[in-house]
Formats: C-alpha cells, structure tokens, sequence
C-alpha cells in the first residue's frame, strides 16, 4: 500500500481541507494510504495580537511547508491568501495543484441580521485584516473595527456572545465548515469588498520533482482557478507587498472565459487613502502554458499602473504605522 502524508494545521478548516484532498486522493487510488502530519505553527500559537505584527499570514504556511523540504511530509494543504507572493516557496517546492475556487467574497455576520449601512453608528466590527477595515471605513468610517483573532468557530463564538456586533470572515471558510447557512449574514460584494489575492483557493505543495504526486492530483487541477491567481499573485509580487499594508486583488474570467480581468487595491490602515487600478487582457492564446504568462503579464501591468499612482510611498508609510503602533504594545 503506498502512503502519502499531507502536512496541516490543525485548525478545523485546515483539517477539512487537508481531508478533502485526501478523499480526492483516494478516489483516484482506492488503495492510498494518506496520513496527517499535523503541525502547530507560531501563527496558532500567538492569538492575542493581529498576524501583522508576529509574522504575517506566512506564519500558517512557512512552518508546514518546512515538512515537505525536509522530506517528513509529501504534501502540505494551504489557503493560497496565506501563502506569501512576494517570497518564493521552499527550496525544491512547488504548488503543485490549484482546484477549484471557492466563493472568493467577504461576509458581514450579525446576530440580528443587519447589514453594513444598516449597522448603529459606533457599532463594533471583528476582523484580523487590514484589508478589510481600509475598504469598510471607505463605507463606514463611524463603526469601531476591533482585532478578532482565533479560528473560525472561535470567531462566531464571540459574535455570539456579544462580544461584537458585527464580524467579517471569508465566505469559503464557512461554506466549507457549513457554518453560514442559518446565520444572518450578507455577503460582500467586490465593489464593496474586494477580496484578498487568493481568497477562496486552496494551494497544495509538495517536491516538484515528485511526478507520482503530480499525476494523482491532476484531476483536481483547475484551469481557470490557477490562471486567476496567477494573476493575482503576479501582482502582489510586483507590488513586494506585506501583510501590514492593506492589499486587495480579484481576477476574474468574463465574456465567456474570453478575457481576463483584474481589480486591485492598496490602501492605507486608516482606510483614508485607497489607490486602485484595474486592467484587463483578451486572451488569444489556446496554449494553457501561454495563458498563464498572459494572466502573469495582466498582473504585473495592473501592479505598474499602482506604483505609478503611488503605491510604494503608500506603503512605506503603512509598514512605518505598522512599526509605531508593534513598538507601542511591545
């Protein structure tokens, strides 16, 4: 019998989508073994501070894909939004597959039901992310946005208790757990809330010179999901962005699957400065290879198209904000 062992958090979304590949997996070969290698990284470890100010979203990918280069795991199950596009992956590590989107949107939950421009003037919103607050105080600059922290049925928990009026998860996440029907809540639209690089993807690394791994997952491989956030990620990357600034960036195939186009956001904490660009590409290429470099292109032409409006000096002076306000509660 031959084995695989998928490296994962243990977080329950984590668990569900490392179980998820794994069934898929098994499909493929009913004989598979597949094992958990389950990892406990410094990201779950520190949950009385927002990420940016202990690492950034890699801490969740860079201690589980350290199993895979050292060979203790065959595979690690990411969400791709948590894996960094401005630094490479391991040493001799690659995405192997990209399946099939999830819902890529944000969603408001209320214990009453309310949505966004209806919530009382002072009312206390729950996030972790930076991108969130900059695009809702665009909307809402008289709600208090708090920093809510912990897995995703710790985060309701709270909403529950009363400890928020309102919280703004992923809506892949809660889809996935079955925790969003029956729950009041609305979800966010792009023009509301544009999500983040990947948001919704899950991403599944292992050696690239593994070629059996490769073939077993080839059937969860999804095309269009990969040529979105290719050029998503080719983006952030020309951005060299970071977890303390808020960044925001949606790729999406219209008229058919035709043409490729890309929405992005860099913004400042505060939400009083947002510089947006947004570009598209029909795409003449039948080569999927040749497609991608298209998506990669789109990318990196919307990211110029932000630092000529002045992206880099935008983000300076977040990551400088970023700094003060770490040193502060230090």
């Amino acid at each position: 019998m031959t084995t695989i062992r998928i490296a994962t958090r243990r977080s329950k979304l984590a668990l569900w989508q490392t179980r998820w590949v794994a069934e898929h997996l098994r499909a493929q070969a009913p004989d598979l073994r597949v094992e958990e290698v389950h990892v406990v990284t410094e990201g779950d470890r520190v949950t009385d501070r927002p990420l940016h100010r202990v690492g950034g979203k890699g801490l969740f990918v860079s201690e589980v894909e350290a199993y895979v280069a050292r060979g203790e795991a065959d595979l690690a199950v990411h969400s791709l939004k948590d894996v960094p596009g401005d630094v490479d992956l391991a040493e001799g590590c690659e995405l192997l597959c990209v399946p099939k989107r999830e819902d890529p949107r944000d969603v408001l939950l209320t214990r009453d039901g309310a949505e966004l421009m209806a919530l009382s003037a002072g009312a206390r919103v729950g996030t972790v992310s930076p991108r969130r607050v900059c695009q809702l105080r665009g909307h809402r600059p008289d709600l208090a946005y708090e920093t809510l922290r912990g897995n995703v049925p710790t985060r309701l928990g709270r909403l529950d208790a009363g400890d928020f009026d309102a919280i703004v998860l992923a809506a892949a996440g809660l889809r996935r757990l079955g925790l969003l029907e029956g729950r009041p809540h609305q979800v966010l639209s792009p023009d509301t809330c544009l999500p983040a690089v990947g948001q919704g993807t899950l991403a599944i690394e292992g050696r690239a010179d593994d070629a059996r791994l490769r073939a077993l997952l080839a059937p969860l491989e999804h095309g269009p999901t990969r040529l979105v956030t290719t050029a998503e990620r080719a983006m952030l990357r020309r951005l060299q962005g970071s977890c303390r600034v808020p960044i925001a960036g949606f790729a999406e195939l219209v008229d058919g699957g035709q043409r490729l186009r890309l929405r992005a956001l860099v913004g400042d904490p505060d939400g009083e400065r947002r510089l947006t660009a947004s570009s598209d590409v029909y795409l003449e290429a039948r080569d999927h290879q040749a497609r991608i470099d298209e998506a990669r292109r789109l990318g990196e032409e919307v990211a110029e198209a932000l630092i000529a409006r002045g992206s880099r000096e935008l983000m300076r002076e977040a990551e400088a904000a970023a700094m003060r306000r770490t040193r502060g509660l230090n």
